[in-house]
């Protein structure tokens, strides 16, 4: 852990068209917090210089990356357009805000582990953050797994594991959004973030000068089954899904996906005073108690007003 910076100017790097980073300048506008939304792009490392040099920033929000669309898929064929944001750009802001003495957290991913002898699913025995990571069958996995070795060299970067992100919006990227529209689903337990009680932890650990990596997940695991049932317990009581085995999905899938379990006692211990972050199966049962509400509020009676994203066809 570095000395504590007092949180006085943030910069915030995928903050005009990403998810998380615009989620972020929503929460920090409600706390009072001035920041700014980068114009530079990470890869380039003279534009990113003077960005920082200007903004002259307390602490930096990394939440810029390729993740493809539809899905990762895509870069298993824009492997170079995956290295340059991912990899070259990631670490050329942590370098420079390094030489700046500026904190910088970055929102990595904890899809870099699999289930293996030593975690087997459903012991309950998690990835820790000192863990090497065993997962590189999709190439957006890979790239990071190169990427967090030498993120921990720097020492004002937090680097966070996010996992298979939820929040109570209809955003593409929400994990809920995507498996709903899915015509099958694996059923495995596993780690995930929810974004309403996570981003805020974030903020709190920034403030308190936190580095290193840390697995950025609700305690516990839950599976798709789960949080699909839910999904029909508050938001559709007429949505149906199937299941299917590992086997099945990976003939539809270009690239592997990474199933584990991130264990949370490093975060947990860490975590500042008055946050709170509930154990997953809370997490989601309290996310789509609150999107029913907003859906409700936004469309009215559900599930006949559903809008399109969350509808099969």
């Amino acid at each position: 852990m570095s000395s504590p910076t007092p949180l006085t100017k943030v910069l915030i790097y995928g903050g005009k068209t990403g998810w998380i980073g615009g989620k972020m300048a929503v929460l920090l506008k409600e706390n009072g917090v001035e920041f700014v939304l980068a114009d530079a792009r990470c890869e380039n490392r003279a534009d990113v210089a003077a960005e920082l040099d200007s903004v002259k920033p307390s602490h930096v929000f990394m939440a810029a990356g390729i993740t493809g669309r539809p899905n990762i898929d895509w870069c298993e064929d824009h492997m170079p357009e995956t290295i340059r944001t991912n990899v070259i750009g990631t670490l050329n802001l942590a370098d420079l805000c390094n030489e700046r003495g500026i904190h910088c957290t970055v929102y990595a991913t904890g899809c870099i582990f699999k289930y293996d002898d030593a975690h087997p699913l459903g012991s309950g025995v998690g990835f820790t953050e000192d863990d090497v990571p065993n997962f590189d069958e999709s190439f957006y996995s890979k790239t990071k797994g190169y990427m967090e070795p030498m993120l921990r060299c720097y020492p004002t970067c937090l680097i966070l594991r996010v996992r298979m992100p939820i929040s109570d919006d209809l955003s593409h990227r929400n994990f809920i959004t995507k498996i709903v529209k899915y015509e099958r689903v694996v059923n495995i337990p596993n780690s995930m973030t929810v974004l309403t009680e996570m981003l805020p932890a974030s903020l709190a650990m920034a403030k308190k000068g936190l580095t290193g990596v840390y697995n950025f997940c609700n305690p516990g695991v839950i599976s798709h089954n789960e949080c699909l049932d839910l999904y029909t317990k508050y938001i559709d009581p007429t949505y149906k899904y199937m299941n299917f085995t590992l086997e099945e999905q990976s003939k539809i899938l270009k690239a592997g996906r990474s199933n584990n379990e991130l264990d949370s006692t490093k975060l947990m211990r860490d975590m500042p005073e008055g946050i709170v972050i509930n154990d997953i199966k809370t997490a989601v049962e309290l996310c789509m108690q609150r999107m029913q509400k907003n859906l409700t509020e936004e469309y009215g009676p559900l599930p006949d007003s559903l809008p399109k994203e969350v509808r099969k066809n």
